[in-house]
C-alpha cells in the first residue's frame, strides 16, 4: 500500500485472532468488513445444498478476503472459514469502498490481486477435474505453505477432504503416497514438509500456473 494510505489506515486497522473453523462470512450475506490474514489462511468454500463443500481458494498473507465489497457485490455464494489458525487485521467495508472510488494506486492493486485470485480459482476447478487426488494434495499443500511462516500445517485428514471435495479414504491414500515417497511427515493433525522441492515436482502443473501469476501480478516492489 502507498504509505499515504497505510498513515491513514493504521488507525482503523483492528489486530484480530482468527482460530480454526472462524467464518468470516456466509454464502449471500452482506459483509462489513474486509480482512487481511498476517499468520493465519482462510479457504473459500462453495457450500452445496446437501452440506458438501469444495474449496475454491485460499487466502493468506498475500491477500485480502471480501473482494466482492469493493467489486459491487457485497455478498458472494461462497463461504470463507479460517483454515489455519493465526491472527489477521479487520476494516471496516465503507473504509475500503471510499479508497477504491477514488481509482487511485490502491484500486489498481487491488485488481491485479482480485486477477491473481481469480486465476487461483480457475485453476483450481482445472485441477480437481484432471488431476490425480495425490497431485491434488501436492498443489494444496505448497499453496498453504507459501501462506505460512514455517514448513508445518495443522490440519486433519477430515478437514482436508472437506476442502478437496472428496472422501477422507481418498486423502488417506493419497497422504501415504506422498509420506512415502519421503515429501511429508504426518502425525496427530500435523503435516510437515520434508522435502519442497520433491512436492514441487509430484504437484501437478496448477500450482506454478498459480504461483507465477502471483508473483507476476504482486511482485515485492510494485509500481503504482
Amino acid at each position: 500500500m502507498p504509505d499515504t494510505v497505510l498513515k491513514h489506515w493504521l488507525p482503523q486497522l483492528e489486530l484480530i485472532n482468527l482460530p480454526l473453523g472462524q467464518v468470516l462470512y456466509e454464502s449471500g450475506k452482506t459483509e462489513h468488513f474486509v480482512y487481511f490474514p498476517t499468520s493465519a489462511i482462510v479457504s473459500l468454500l462453495y457450500v452445496m445444498k446437501n452440506g458438501d463443500s469444495a474449496e475454491i481458494a485460499v487466502v493468506g498473507n498475500e491477500g485480502i478476503v471480501g473482494i466482492s465489497l469493493f467489486m459491487g457485490g457485497n455478498s458472494t455464494p461462497s463461504r470463507a472459514v479460517v483454515q489455519s489458525a493465526g491472527k489477521g487485521f479487520r476494516l471496516k467495508a465503507q473504509i475500503m469502498k471510499d479508497e477504491f472510488d477514488q481509482s487511485g494506486p490502491v484500486a489498481r492493486l487491488l485488481l491485479r490481486y482480485t486477477q491473481a485470485l481469480i486465476t487461483q480459482m480457475a485453476q483450481t476447478a482445472v485441477c480437481n477435474r484432471h488431476h490425480s487426488l495425490d497431485e491434488q494434495l501436492c498443489r494444496w499443500l505448497l499453496l498453504s505453505l507459501d501462506r505460512l511462516p514455517g514448513n508445518e500445517l495443522v490440519m486433519t485428514q477430515e478437514l482436508i477432504a472437506n476442502m478437496l471435495g472428496v472422501r477422507r479414504e481418498g486423502v488417506t491414500e493419497a497422504a501415504l503416497k506422498v509420506q512415502k515417497a519421503g515429501l511429508i511427515s504426518y502425525a496427530r493433525g500435523r503435516i510437515k514438509v520434508l522435502d519442497r522441492k520433491g512436492l514441487e515436482k509430484r504437484s501437478c502443473e496448477c500450482y506454478e500456473v498459480v504461483k507465477n501469476e502471483y508473483d507476476r501480478l504482486l511482485p515485492a516492489e510494485l509500481a503504482t
